[in-house]
């Protein structure tokens, strides 16, 4: 019997929506997980595909279906689990067998992972789609030595979303570089929802639109420049029934978000790195607040709603034009972070080839990607937000940001990260802030001096007067 062509342990809904992707492209797999029934349920439900499945029920059977030099990508919850298994498997592989971590890794693990490794090849890649993706085409992030992704590369890019004929899938750089490329598509996707769920706010408490006239703008809006994965369901869900009540999904959805900590670990990196990405802090800060059901509770007892009707004060337009210049702000605080980390950790970072991979299959495609991959082209040392493309649109939305943002603020309407691009737009256009204060008050209380520019533009340290 010929050996599988590659291994997936792990069969949960990722795993499993990957295996029969990797089966569907023609590649013979081998499967294993720890319950044996899901793998012998899985390979019964393979249909068509199971003659390139060769289920396994023991990790010694699952190592030897697979033809050397081995490749075996893990498809188990982050975290411990991982270390467990990679622990599990060592002892039974030869030292050019190659492990690929496929889940939602911290980086940190990934560059822990990678270091014990001790030169066995092991690969930390970002799988971003979904189920769907996993099954049909997902964008793939992949970290560790060049020459173990280039060994494998031929699988990955054909399991991956393709865009005009491009594979989604590309070797970002060395460790942990492809789960920080992930966590940091997270964190935007963080902060792009968290601004689409703020217009339908204002959609829906300030100018009094019914669920079916919100999906109606948001299907407009899906034709235009917003054009994008997160769009196009927003207009799905709002157009949504629940199927008990009949009444507008949204209607009965606990007001809640949950998350998963992949957007908050953006957050503290980019503290770590001097980052500002405010848009995604917000985001982040949004859900810590939503999940606080019982203190909003007794906050509306205390003060009243906040939300109160907008009386005509916003067009549908602007809150349009709104999200276009808060989107365009919320990348380029992603994308100025990873040049951050690619000079702090030394990874160069193709931040070109990063838009790319991200133009298909995972949860933030959107037509913006391709601009934002040619404007990086041009000039990849360039915030996105200084490029002539997308400096452009700003100058032409950002008066609808302002307008929203003010109109929102008035009328009780929370709008955190909306509010927080503006902030960042305006903190990015100002040569001489108020920076100068703080650093005062610092030299002050600490009583060392203070430091002011020589008339030569070079720092000069002299002592307070008082």
């Amino acid at each position: 019997m010929s050996k599988s062509e590659i291994g997936l342990l792990g069969l949960g809904t990722m795993g499993a929506a990957l295996a029969l992707n990797i089966a569907d492209k023609g590649f013979d797999i081998a499967v294993f997980n720890r319950t044996t029934q899901v793998t012998r349920d899985f390979a019964k439900d393979a249909g068509d595909l199971a003659q390139r499945i060769t289920p396994t029920e023991n990790l010694k059977d699952f190592v030897a279906a697979i033809a050397t030099p081995r490749t075996i990508i893990l498809m188990v919850p982050a975290g411990d689990p991982v270390d467990q298994q990679i622990a599990a498997l060592r002892p039974l592989l030869d030292d050019d067998d190659l492990i690929i971590d496929a889940g939602n890794a911290n980086f940190h693990d990934t560059n822990r992972r990678a270091a014990e490794a001790d030169g066995k090849p092991f690969l930390g890649i970002g799988v971003s789609g979904g189920e769907d993706g996993a099954r049909h085409g997902p964008s793939i992030m992949g970290g560790g030595p060049r020459e173990a992704w280039d060994r494998v590369a031929h699988i990955l890019t054909a399991i991956a979303a393709q865009h005009d004929g491009t594979a989604c899938a590309t070797w970002m750089g060395q460790a942990g570089a492809g789960h920080f490329v992930k966590a940091v598509h997270n964190g935007i996707e963080y902060a792009d929802m968290q601004m689409i769920a703020e217009v339908y706010g204002v959609m829906r408490d300030g100018i009094g639109l019914d669920h079916t006239q919100i999906s109606d703008v948001f299907a407009t809006w899906n034709n235009g420049p917003l054009a994008s994965y997160l769009i196009e369901i927003s207009h799905k869900v709002a157009a949504a029934s629940d199927s008990l009540t009949g009444a507008p999904l949204l209607s009965v959805i606990r007001d809640a978000a949950g998350q998963k900590g992949t957007g908050r670990w953006t957050a503290i990196e980019a503290q770590h790195l001097a980052a500002p990405v405010p848009a995604i802090e917000a985001a982040v800060a949004a859900r810590n607040i939503s999940a606080r059901t019982e203190l909003r509770a007794q906050g509306q007892d205390l003060f009243g709603a906040a939300p109160v009707s907008l009386n005509g004060a916003l067009e549908i337009d602007q809150l349009e034009q709104a999200l276009i210049a808060g989107k365009i702000l919320c990348y380029a605080q992603g994308f100025d972070m990873i040049t951050r980390a690619s000079d702090d950790f030394g990874w160069a970072l193709p931040l070109p080839d990063i838009a790319r991979v991200w133009r298909a299959g995972c949860i933030i495609r959107s037509v913006m990607l391709d601009d934002m991959a040619t404007a990086l082209t041009e000039n990849p040392d360039e915030n996105l937000m200084f490029s002539k493309r997308f400096a452009g649109d700003l100058g032409e939305n950002h008066m609808a940001l302002r307008q929203v943002v003010a109109q929102a603020a008035l009328h009780g309407l929370p709008m955190p990260a909306l509010s927080s691009g503006l902030a960042y737009f305006d903190a990015m256009r100002t040569a001489r802030g108020t920076a100068d204060m703080i650093q005062g008050q610092r030299d002050y209380f600490g009583r060392h001096g203070f430091t002011r520019l020589d008339r030569d533009g070079t720092d000069f340290h002299g002592p307070w007067a008082d």
